[in-house]
């Protein structure tokens, strides 16, 4: 079957599955022709499909994400490798890094701390931002430690970024320029997509019954962590921007927050 003809069937074949099936498809047959989508679609599409193709689909058709697959996410300036134990990086989270660019320019911050790293998503692209930074990613997972290690390396950034195993802010006594966040904050119960709700780990997603419980413990650890004029970048859930204003407000915290491309406020920038 020519790459156009597989291309069209896959695209029916994951349109009950997928919001995107045509985009999964383009991204599925360059992983199965081991090139970049870009140099795919500006080939010859006449071609023969690869036999590898027709597997690929099916583990999407069966709801696991295209990331996961491929074994690769882009996000703001580099690509990250990613695969089941990790949250799969998502455009909105760049907001943050949107943020803290609009705070530091070209200036950029010395000391970078990341909670919640997963696969090094938010400090790897700060410090592929800023030359000069250096950083602390933290985690609670083994696994999520490991793909962000071996992230720094393959992106040459292994030298200014340092990885641990903990418990968000838990047994740090440094300060820091910038903080940057992505929770859990999706309540108990709440309806996700499948392929999220049946691939992603739930400890990187979920947050007591109401999504607010890991922004409670936060808050009142982020004041201690601050270099003087230092920020906070933490993302939110849509449509909490006030409840989890008012409990960064009570640590004394000057707010304000950012949009990402839907609208949505999900960065809330965090200054003293």
């Amino acid at each position: 079957m020519k790459l156009s003809e597989a291309l069209a069937g896959a695209a029916r074949r994951l349109s009950g599955s997928s919001d995107t099936p045509r985009l999964d498809a383009e991204l599925l047959m360059a992983e199965a022709l081991g090139i970049e989508r870009e140099a795919m679609l500006l080939g010859d599409m006449g071609g023969e499909a690869p036999a590898a193709f027709d597997g690929l689909v099916a583990r999407r058709a069966a709801g696991e994400p295209v990331a996961y697959i491929t074994g690769r996410r882009a996000f703001w300036t580099i690509e990250l490798e990613v695969g089941p134990g990790v949250l799969v990086p998502r455009p909105d989270s760049e907001t943050l890094i949107e943020a803290a660019v609009g705070h530091f320019g070209t200036r950029g911050p010395a000391r970078i701390l990341d909670l919640g790293t997963g696969p090094g998503t938010l400090l790897l692209a700060a410090l592929d931002q800023w030359p000069r930074a250096e950083g602390l990613g933290i985690d609670a997972s083994e696994a999520a430690l490991g793909y962000a290690r071996r992230n720094a390396e393959r992106l040459g950034l292994a030298g200014r970024a340092c990885f641990r195993i903990g418990d968000w802010a838990a047994g740090i006594g440094e300060r820091f320029d910038l903080v940057l966040c992505n929770p859990p904050y999706v309540g108990a119960g709440a309806g996700l997509p499948r392929e999220v709700a049946e691939w992603e780990p739930p400890e990187a997603l979920f947050a007591a019954a109401d999504g607010l419980s890991e922004y409670r413990r936060l808050a009142p650890e982020i004041p201690r962590l601050l270099a003087p004029g230092g920020i906070a970048c933490i993302e939110l859930g849509a449509g909490r921007r006030d409840e989890v204003a008012a409990l960064f407000a009570a640590q004394g915290f000057t707010i304000s927050s950012r949009r990402d491309l839907k609208g949505i406020d999900r960065c809330l920038l965090l200054s003293r």
